[in-house]
C-alpha cells in the first residue's frame, strides 16, 4: 500500500484491480509498474496515481493538445523534414535533449531498467513542456506562415512522434 504495509482485505487498504483501473486509469497504473525497480515493494495507491497523472501524463497530454490546437489551425501537415537552416538555438537544443534520450532510454531498456528509461522520460517531458513549448509559445502564435514557425511546429513534431516511440514498449 501507499503507507509500505502489504495490502489486506482484512486490514482495509487493499485495492481491487478493476476498481483501481476505473478510478486512476490503466495508464496511470502501467507508469507506475514500470517507474519502479521490480525486486523492491512498489508503493501503489491513489495519491501515488494522482503524483504520476499530474508530474506526467498531463504535461504529455497538454504538450500534445496544444500542438495539435495550433498545427489545426494553421492547417501545418508534416512536410519532407525539418529546414535545418532556420532552426532556432532552442530547437537545436530540444533536438539534442530528444537524442540523447532517445540513446540513453535504449540503452536502460536493452539492459531491462525501465525505472531509469522512464525516469529520463519523465525528464524530458519535463523540459519538453516547461522549457521549449513555453518559450516558443509566440512563434505558433504568429499570424505570418514564415520559416521559424514551419521549424517550431516541425521540431515539436519530431519530439513529440519519437516520443511516442520510445513509450511504445
Amino acid at each position: 500500500a501507499e503507507d509500505g504495509r502489504e495490502m489486506h482485505k482484512s486490514w482495509g487498504n487493499a485495492i481491487e484491480f478493476n476498481e483501481a483501473a476505473d478510478k486512476m486509469g490503466v495508464d496511470v497504473m502501467r507508469w507506475q509498474y514500470c517507474d519502479h525497480k521490480p525486486e523492491n515493494d512498489l508503493l501503489f495507491g491513489y495519491q501515488h496515481g494522482d503524483k504520476v497523472r499530474r508530474q506526467f501524463l498531463i504535461p504529455l497530454w497538454n504538450v500534445y493538445s496544444f500542438f495539435v490546437t495550433y498545427a489545426n489551425l494553421d492547417g501545418w501537415q508534416p512536410g519532407a523534414g525539418l529546414p535545418r537552416e532556420s532552426l532556432q538555438p532552442l530547437d537545436r537544443w530540444v533536438l539534442a535533449a530528444l537524442q540523447d534520450t532517445v540513446s540513453y532510454v535504449t540503452g536502460r531498456l536493452e539492459d531491462y531498467d525501465a525505472m531509469n528509461a522512464c525516469r529520463r522520460l519523465e525528464s524530458f517531458v519535463d523540459d519538453l513542456s516547461n522549457w521549449y513549448v513555453r518559450r516558443s509559445r509566440r512563434r505558433f502564435w504568429k499570424a505570418e506562415d514564415d520559416t521559424d514557425k514551419q521549424a517550431a511546429y516541425g521540431t515539436l513534431y519530431t519530439c513529440l512522434t519519437t516520443l511516442v516511440k520510445l513509450l511504445a514498449p
